[in-house]
């Protein structure tokens, strides 16, 4: 029985999704595209100081070679034989930027983290520098001048990490995003790992050029970056090296996808106009704009979806990028304590079914879409003295829903035909309640395929469907129809738009929070605080 099971199944493939608060590792049947199994680890984040967010590139490797040696005992245990592995994908959080020695493999420093704000002063000294009547940044790279991307963060990594420096003096230090990180790592590290990027990760990185898909040497000098450190530029699916050990040594990485695009491969978005958003720590939401680039009016980025193989062409999408979506419970969590389990705030909020006029704007690390507003923080305003945990769990939950209703808007106006419908994705979406308070603050459907796993799933679709792999086929008639849950709007427009207001109200408040003077009294050394001559904070 157990040996008629493994021939059934056929050939598989496996994709690596490593976000901002775990790593997965998931195996999928490429021709049902059914998940078998997976393995997921939490990964810590470090916050040395206020608005800086920072990770152990060695835990998120580590976490990796745990979730593929895990699932490959799970697959074991259901008598699926893991040589029928053929490839392996690898999707990203995106812009999380690490610098290591290519002699030792060791990390110069830790990754800095997407969300992190420390390079907020690089940013308004750059943007000193840009002439206002030609922004070619934007023009160039589709992106506005901020924290968000990878070259400030680069920037800053060498103005003030010694060993930096030292090592790109001594040609020993390659960047990369935590993609390039990862596959250099797993295809041999030192011992002649291959170091390279996709296309969607270098469209984040703010020195790409996503007209000519190749790094911009006027970019590189702008922000000061020595090109010889960037990864080499690959398509999103052809085979970048072998596995060099573990359970899987010699099987194919042969698709990379930073983790919003592989969403959008996943959610099968491959028609001009398909957009999905995926509930993650943060909540983006993508357009498939097909092979031209659109540049918006309205506050969203442009960047490239995909580009599934080296002949293959690219396409490109409008992306809206909300900081904090499934951040704001982990912080409920670890940081408030008013919840133990993430699971646990669908409960608080059933109890109540109203935040009763409580509003919550989570601009930990400022506002990313449609506002790009550094200077906001969070606030929760509109308590009384009947406001207790619930109301305040279910304000949380409507900040996601209000946060991507504003990305939509601004969407529509941008592509001129409004969504009849959400496409959904990521491990916010099994929160039914807060499904259906989408679909009511959107006033469309909402609809969340059965398997909320689309941004593994994509990743590996770009690996099975690599040159010299050919076990997933991409064409439409083959792609297996996913089954869908939908979640229709359940209150009166007019209801919904009130709510609506009061929020973008809330949203004003926090803007304009942090000026120049107290971001310069954050960058006091800690002695100065321990002596306690550290300015009194948030005195304007």
């Amino acid at each position: 029985m157990a040996a008629a099971k493994k021939a059934v199944l056929g050939p598989l493939v496996g994709a690596v999704d490593q976000g901002t608060s775990s790593t997965r590792f998931l195996v999928f049947n490429s021709k049902t595209a059914e998940l078998l199994s997976h393995h997921q680890v939490e990964i810590k984040q470090e916050f040395p100081r206020e608005g800086w967010v920072e990770q152990d590139p060695k835990e998120i490797l580590q976490s990796v070679y745990e979730c593929i040696e895990k699932t490959c005992e799970k697959l074991g245990q259901l008598n699926i034989d893991i040589s029928n592995i053929k490839a392996i994908g690898v999707s990203n959080q995106r812009e999380t930027t690490v610098v290591w020695d290519k002699l030792t493999g060791e990390p110069l420093y830790n990754a800095v983290v997407w969300l992190d704000l420390r390079t907020q002063s690089t940013v308004e000294n750059l943007s000193k520098r840009i002439p206002g009547n030609n922004n070619f940044v934007k023009s160039k790279t589709g992106l506005p001048l901020s924290t968000y991307f990878s070259a400030v963060k680069l920037r800053w990594l060498l103005d003030n990490v010694r060993k930096v420096q030292k090592a790109v003096e001594e040609d020993r230090a390659l960047f990369g995003t935590i993609d390039s990180w990862l596959i250099w790592s797993l295809t041999g590290g030192a011992n002649g790992g291959v170091h390279c990027t996709d296309v969607t990760n270098a469209s984040r990185t703010m020195l790409f050029n996503i007209h000519s898909l190749e790094w911009d040497k006027e970019l590189c000098e702008f922000f000061e970056i020595p090109m010889k450190v960037l990864p080499n530029v690959r398509s999103s699916s052809e085979i970048y090296g072998l596995m060099k050990a573990g359970a899987l040594e010699g099987v194919p990485i042969s698709g990379c996808l930073g983790d919003q695009s592989a969403a959008l491969v996943g959610q099968m978005c491959f028609q001009d106009g398909q957009a999905k958003n995926t509930y993650g720590t943060g909540c983006f939401l993508l357009c498939n704009t097909g092979r031209k680039c659109v540049f918006s009016e309205h506050g969203l980025l442009t960047t490239v979806a995909y580009k599934l193989g080296r002949d293959k062409p690219v396409y490109y999408a409008l992306e809206g990028s909300v900081a904090i979506a499934g951040a704001v419970i982990r912080w409920l969590r670890d940081n408030l304590g008013i919840i133990k389990s993430s699971e646990e705030i669908e409960k608080l909020a059933k109890e109540v079914g109203t935040s009763y006029g409580c509003y919550f704007v989570p601009a930990f690390s400022g506002l990313y879409a449609p506002y790009w507003e550094p200077s906001a923080r969070g606030i929760i305003c509109g308590l009384t003295q009947f406001t207790n945990k619930c109301h305040i769990a279910f304000a949380a939950l409507e900040a996601v829903c209000f946060q991507t209703r504003e990305i939509l808007d601004a969407m529509n106006r941008d592509c001129g035909i409004p969504l009849s419908h959400l496409q959904v994705d990521g491990g916010m979406t099994n929160n039914k309640i807060l499904m259906q308070l989408q679909a009511d603050i959107l006033y469309i459907p909402v609809v969340k395929p059965s398997m909320p796993e689309t941004t593994a799933l994509g990743a590996a679709m770009a690996a099975g469907a690599a040159e010299g792999v050919g076990v997933w086929s991409l064409e439409p008639e083959d792609l297996s129809a996913v089954t869908m849950e939908r979640f229709e709007p359940q209150i009166n427009a007019e209801e919904s738009e009130i709510r609506y207001s009061t929020w973008k109200k809330a949203v004003m408040k926090s803007v304009g929070w942090v000026t120049t003077q107290s971001s310069e009294s954050e960058r006091e050394t800690e002695t100065e605080r321990e002596q306690g001559r550290g300015r009194e904070r948030g005195r304007h």
